[in-house]
């Protein structure tokens, strides 16, 4: 793998780990500026509504810029965003420096997945993605615990100063390593805009959002799955939080170098295991050896999605892929939002902290009937294309009269 890819992993690592961090440090926030643990909890809010919106506009704003260049700025705005997070002296400029933060998130995991996929051969584009992604995988069973650790240890603050050098380090990274763009032509807004239009890139949007919203709506309650429902000390979620991020390891990696062998399989069995695992978890939480073991593979299966859903737009946007694989990364946000809420709602209306898994379990499959039916489009559209309509058939000459005959020379 070409060493950009490693800058580009080096920049995911950063941002995946600023993006979970403050779960683990939301009691030393509320202590220093003194509000609740609910209203602290806005930090992860904010994040997640800035990717969602961050990412089609820093995408539209750097359409004149070359990729390489868009890459370093989008670090550089990251290092600006935890560097205020690490000197808010107030909860509300705490949360700019959050907003200031995401919005680098989207754009560069999207123009990433370009640049990563354009690194390699083409059959090696969704292994490529995967690499880059591991960075992200890696954040949560490295850059997150030590984040919480050293936040607890040395102040939260310190945390953030941390992942800004980190940060800094990305932007040295893309800078030496990340070649300038093979293709100097720049589509513009208007051309990106256009991929859009494009069945197939909406329904892998739409699978994106229910397939990885899934994941996320068991994930936001496990703490309290964990410790309510299979009754495991507070003190071991942590632990189990490690081997789910080891699932969205090996999930990462293994959904990369079976989606350049056969992409829609992969997805068709990606989602089905992973709604088969969510409704499991739902029935056997309970079950401390099965809640762990699920937690993995919950993990596992969530990630294996990833890659192939990310080639499955760059294939599909093929001549103005910038924009769509942005919007892809914002979806991913915007289904851990809708699924937090509908989980929050089926808790709050009496179901118990499992129920969420249930809840995880429907998205899922309700992602790979939309896998199927894109499947099935995409076969309709080569059977169009391979066999067009032929020609009618000339209509035959009508057969001579009687009295044509009798004037026959």
């Amino acid at each position: 793998m070409p060493l950009a890819l490693l800058a580009l992993a080096m920049g995911a690592f950063g941002i995946g780990t600023t993006e979970f961090v403050a779960t683990g440090i939301l009691p030393q926030v509320a202590d220093t500026y003194g509000v609740s643990i609910p209203a602290a909890g806005y930090l992860v809010t904010a994040y997640a509504v800035g990717v969602v919106v961050g990412a089609p506009v820093m995408t539209l704003l750097g359409t004149r810029m070359s990729r390489k260049s868009m890459l370093a700025l989008l670090m550089a705005v990251f290092v600006a965003g935890n560097a205020l997070c690490a000197a808010a002296p107030s909860f509300a400029l705490l949360l700019l420096g959050r907003v200031l933060a995401s919005f680098a998130h989207g754009a560069f995991f999207g123009i990433g997945s370009v640049v990563a996929a354009d690194l390699v051969a083409p059959h090696r584009r969704a292994s490529a993605i995967s690499m880059m992604f591991s960075g992200l995988t890696i954040a949560n069973v490295a850059g997150v615990p030590l984040g919480t650790l050293v936040g607890q240890a040395a102040g939260w603050r310190v945390t953030f100063v941390l992942i800004a050098v980190l940060g800094v380090l990305g932007v040295a990274g893309v800078l030496r390593f990340v070649p300038a763009d093979r293709r100097p032509e720049r589509v513009g807004v208007a051309g990106e805009a256009a991929a859009l239009r494009n069945p197939q890139v909406v329904l892998a949007m739409l699978m994106t959002v229910l397939g990885f919203g899934g994941v996320f709506a068991a994930v936001t309650y496990i703490a309290p799955i964990l410790t309510e429902v299979a009754s495991f000390p507070d003190s071991s979620v942590s632990g189990i939080l490690v081997v789910f991020g080891c699932g969205l390891v090996l999930g990462n990696i293994v959904g990369g170098r079976l989606a350049d062998k056969r992409l829609m399989p992969m997805l068709y069995t990606s989602l089905a295991l992973l709604g088969a695992t969510l409704l499991c978890f739902s029935l056997t939480a309970s079950h401390q050896a099965a809640a762990v073991i699920l937690t993995f593979l919950i993990g596992v299966f969530g990630f294996a999605t990833v890659p192939p859903l990310q080639k499955r737009v760059l294939d599909n946007a093929a001549g103005a892929p910038t924009l769509a694989s942005s919007l892809n990364i914002g979806a991913f946000n915007l289904g851990n939002a809708i699924a937090a809420w509908l989980g929050g709602l089926t808790i709050s209306a009496g179901f118990g902290y499992a129920s969420s898994s249930a809840v995880g379990a429907v998205m899922t499959t309700a992602a790979l009937l939309t896998a199927v039916a894109s499947g099935r489009l995409e076969r309709r559209q080569h059977r169009t294309a391979s066999h067009p309509n032929p020609a009618p058939a000339p209509v035959p000459a009508p057969a001579p009269t009687e009295a044509a005959l009798d004037r026959t020379p």
